[in-house]
């Protein structure tokens, strides 16, 4: 009777370890779908961008870290197919496939990657022990998802009013020769503004800082602390997806006195760490561009770091911007040019049309004289690429070889205004257009310093991605 009972105990044993084994093995199949689907989700919604581009991007990307990934112990590998993923606006549902999303794809800045729209086979586990015990049950399929999606865009929590609402204007220099150059929302390229001194309805500035959390079209709210508003101009970021599909909430002035030092982030200045070089690393060219001895293809000295700043015709701008030059005007007055852009024909501009990815065709320096004429300042040596894409020389500064550098970081992405917006604040505002400002100096608690070299397409910028679940 003991060997009887002993030998059913441990075919007990047995049998209750085997189906122990078969609960290992179904436990370790899903957990290498749940890694498979977490890389390709996070994978996917790097790439998107709101446009048709980005989901084909995904897709690619995505496939291309599943062949990374092995299953089955290291034996198999996962054979893509677009099944998997799937696109929304929110990570909380709504997901469309890749056609619906390909169709409609603005807004969409969620992924979600379903390992059921894998081959069967990846799946499925088969069951050594129960299907002895249960014929019915030879194998269990196994599935897991992913949701990954942007919590933020590279756009500034400051913002200033476009100086028209103009998207594309021609501007008719006489020259001789004349030459007739594109100007957006009232800027020009290649100049150097104060962003602090703008505004085309009065004189008095008219800057603005954006509600770094309350999404377009929410109800006008409080702005934060700037104590909280300090580490959204460490990065350049918003916690927020979209710029665009309503009014945001923003609030005048920008505490440019109390964020300067935070701005300086991109130069190589920690002070006080107030950021921290690992969230808001330098730019890979720090090099300054001060108006004395900073601008070397400049043949004069300018004598401020942008273009002077007039009251005339009612509005805060600068002399750039007038159609001619004021009477005493002097070539000095223009501050360093073309530190990051040249200026561009507008010939090449269609209205409603993104950029080429080349860029619009440009004007050399020889235009000079056209362009800012009959005063103009002169160009000396000026080099074949803008200073600023320099990788050597001396317009060109090399990061501390412990630290990173990351390119266009002193490139402001800018929101540009319908004006005017209610004084003060809370209030909402519309955004027109994302305005790309290189810092060419860094800023100081009353001055920001920066020169327009163009509009950012949304789809273009980058932000945060992070796994939801």
């Amino acid at each position: 009777m003991t060997a009887i009972m002993f030998i059913m105990s441990m075919l007990g044993v047995v049998v209750f370890s085997g189906m122990a084994l078969d609960l290992v093995l179904v436990h370790h199949r899903r957990q290498e779908l749940d890694l498979a689907a977490r890389m390709v989700a996070l994978a996917a919604a790097r790439q998107l961008n709101g446009s048709a581009d980005g989901i084909d991007n995904a897709l690619v990307r995505s496939a291309e870290v599943l062949a990374t990934l092995k299953y089955r112990y290291g034996r198999g590998t996962l054979a893509w197919r677009d099944d998997v993923l799937s696109f929304g606006a929110t990570p909380d549902g709504g997901w469309v496939d890749t056609a619906a999303a390909k169709a409609a794809p603005a807004g969409r800045m969620f992924v979600r990657a379903d390992t059921a729209g894998l081959d069967a086979s990846a799946g499925s586990v088969t069951l050594y022990i129960v299907s002895l015990l249960f014929p019915s049950l030879r194998s269990v399929t196994v599935a897991t998802t992913a949701v990954a999606g942007r919590t933020g865009i590279d756009v500034m929590p400051l913002a200033v009013c476009a100086m028209s609402e103009v998207a594309g204007a021609a501007r008719t220099n006489p020259g001789p020769p004349a030459t007739v150059e594109l100007v957006e929302y009232g800027f020009r390229r290649g100049v150097g503004y104060d962003l602090m001194q703008l505004n085309p309805h009065g004189v008095d500035p008219a800057n603005f800082v954006i509600h770094p959390f309350r999404r377009p079209g929410a109800a006008v709210a409080p702005l934060p602390s700037v104590d909280s508003l300090g580490p959204h101009v460490c990065t350049g970021q918003l916690a927020i997806t979209t710029v665009f599909g309503g009014p945001l909430t923003v609030a005048g002035p920008f505490p440019l006195s109390s964020t300067f030092r935070q701005l300086n982030s991109r130069f190589n200045q920690y002070e006080n760490n107030l950021c921290t070089s690992a969230t808001a690393i330098m730019d890979s060219n720090p090099k300054s561009y001060a108006r004395s001895g900073g601008v070397p293809w400049m043949a004069a000295t300018p004598d401020q770091q942008g273009a002077l700043s007039t009251t005339v015709g009612g509005k805060l701008h600068t002399i750039a911007d007038l159609a001619a030059p004021p009477a005493g005007t002097q070539a000095k007055m223009y501050g360093p040019l073309w530190a990051y852009a040249r200026a561009v024909r507008f010939s090449a501009w269609s209205a409603g049309a993104n950029e080429p990815t080349a860029g619009y065709p440009t004007f050399g320096p020889a235009d000079w004289a056209s362009l800012y004429g009959p005063v103009a300042p002169v160009a000396k040596s000026y080099p074949s690429t803008t200073p600023y894409q320099s990788t050597g020389g001396a317009n060109y500064e090399q990061p501390p070889l412990d630290q990173l550098g990351l390119a266009h970081r002193r490139v402001l992405n800018v929101p540009l205004l319908a004006c005017p917006v209610a004084a003060g604040g809370p209030a909402p505002a519309t955004v027109l257009a994302i305005g790309k400002f290189m810092m060419t100096v860094p800023a100081t608690a009353t001055t920001l310093y920066a020169e327009f070299g163009g509009l950012a397409p949304e789809h273009t910028l980058g932000g945060p991605v992070e796994l939801f679940r």
